[in-house]
């Protein structure tokens, strides 16, 4: 009982806390890192996801409207705790084309990458690349350098494999603790 009381006051700690409100953090690079404000509207509340931050099963994730180019996205996901986003279903797939959605369904990136020049491609936070949802004829590698993975890509919102050194906004996304430390 008392563990249960000490994960729910966490929570609200989590929830209530000044980092959560972030709007400009300097990385150890000195650039500045956009952290969004909060979408308020996409928050669900009973969750312990930071305020701002829309929970899907046993993540949480956050759309980041600030274009940079992939790895500035990733560094600024691992700056919150997170990575860039993965996808393991359509389901999922759906909720974060909806973050993107009062933004325009902009492409955006999410974590994968082939970054090894080889046709395999991985996810950032290492999870498991099984669920896909490419554009017909894609991924291409055009040019043989694009590593990076977008979505939202074309007027089928699928998506492409892109030039890392593009700019686009991004989707952050995080694992929910289970346990305290």
């Amino acid at each position: 009982m008392k563990l249960l009381l000490v994960s729910v006051l966490l929570c609200a700690v989590m929830v209530l806390t000044p980092a959560a409100f972030l709007t400009d953090k300097v990385d150890s690079s000195g650039a500045g890192d956009l952290i969004p404000t909060g979408i308020s509207d996409q928050v669900n509340m009973s969750s312990c996801c930071p305020r701002g931050w829309t929970r899907f099963r046993r993540r949480c994730f956050v759309y980041i409207p600030t274009a940079m180019n992939w790895a500035h996205a990733e560094r600024n996901c691992r700056s919150m705790g997170a990575h860039l986003a993965s996808v393991h279903s359509s389901s999922e797939y759906h909720l974060i084309q909806k973050l993107t959605g009062p933004y325009g369904y902009k492409t955006t990136w999410i974590g994968g990458t082939n970054a090894s020049g080889k046709h395999v491609w991985l996810w950032t936070d290492g999870s498991c690349f099984s669920y896909t949802h490419w554009c017909p004829g894609e991924p291409n590698n055009g040019c043989g350098n694009q590593h990076c993975l977008q979505i939202n890509y074309s007027g089928s919102k699928c998506w492409d494999d892109v030039q890392c050194d593009s700019h686009r906004p991004s989707i952050c996304a995080r694992k929910i603790s289970r346990h305290l430390g």
